[in-house]
């Protein structure tokens, strides 16, 4: 028996990355899954990396099914409110209830003086990031109390939830902004018996990370920088000298967060970074 048999889990940019490695490792542990994503891009986003795609989020089912779980997917924007609820509620439907909560979607832009950000790439932030969230939480939330006590929202944040990171603004507005938000809902949701708690990852091997914009972020002396260019830089970020962190550390963060193994844990901002936050 896993430690969240008879649950569901509803999680948020699930299609690749972060998203999919926390499905595969709360289906691990019993769980079924819903899964969102957006399968598609955003324009101030797009010559960063490029978007998850319906055939990524395609995968992420056949990885779930393969460990004997069911999962409900479908293609869902966390700006849009309704879409989102309407994902939520078929999801709930079909798989019979809501037990956690796993906020994982979003982008990241970074490279610009505060003053010569551009409107639009600052308001995609502010409505993926944050206000995605509260949708997350919103679209999700009478379900998951209907549940009763034992449930977990667990909201993916970031070390620029920790820290002033020059020349990432807005990305690291909306990752402060989702710390007042949880310990909001944990106050709210806990005399329900419902957790709510932060983690903030560090540099994690995804394609929102390792791609040639970050890199150039480190390495500006180079026209076309490549991770091994980059590596000894984001080494340094942490008393580690890991550059780059696996997503499956997160997702054991996650699992942990969701279990009654934490059942105390609530307003909590928990790093997985490699030491990065006090560094």
């Amino acid at each position: 028996m896993g430690t969240l048999e008879g649950k569901v889990a509803f999680i948020t940019g699930a299609a690749r990355g972060q998203g999919r490695s926390h499905a595969l490792r709360l289906a691990k542990e019993g769980a079924d899954i819903i899964a969102v994503d957006l399968c598609d891009g955003v324009d101030s986003v797009a010559d960063f990396y490029a978007p998850a795609t319906p055939e990524d989020l395609a995968e992420t089912v056949k990885q779930v099914e393969e460990l004997d779980r069911r999962i409900f997917a479908v293609e869902a924007d966390v700006r849009d409110i309704d879409g989102l609820t309407k994902a939520v509620n078929d999801g709930v439907a079909q798989l019979g209830r809501l037990d956690i909560v796993v906020a994982n979607a979003g982008i990241f832009t970074f490279g610009s003086d505060t003053h010569k950000v551009d409107e639009q790439s600052w308001q995609d932030l502010m409505d993926i990031n944050l206000t995605g969230v509260w949708h997350t939480y919103k679209a999700a939330a009478e379900h998951l109390i209907a549940s009763g006590a034992g449930g977990s929202v667990i909201i993916i944040s970031s070390l620029a939830g920790f820290k002033g990171l020059a020349n990432v603004a807005a990305y690291t507005t909306t990752k402060h902004g989702l710390g007042g938000l949880m310990k909001v809902l944990a106050n709210e949701l806990g005399p329900l018996g419902i957790r709510v708690n932060t983690i903030h990852p560090n540099a994690i091997d995804t394609m929102m990370v390792k791609n040639e914009h970050t890199y150039k972020l480190f390495r500006p002396d180079l026209e076309h920088p490549e991770a091994e260019d980059a590596e000894a830089a984001f080494a340094g970020l942490n008393p580690m000298g890991k550059a780059w962190i696996e997503p499956i550390h997160v997702s054991n963060a996650v699992a942990w967060l969701a279990s009654d193994q934490s059942y105390y844990v609530s307003g909590a901002q928990i790093p997985v970074d490699g030491g990065a936050a006090i560094k």
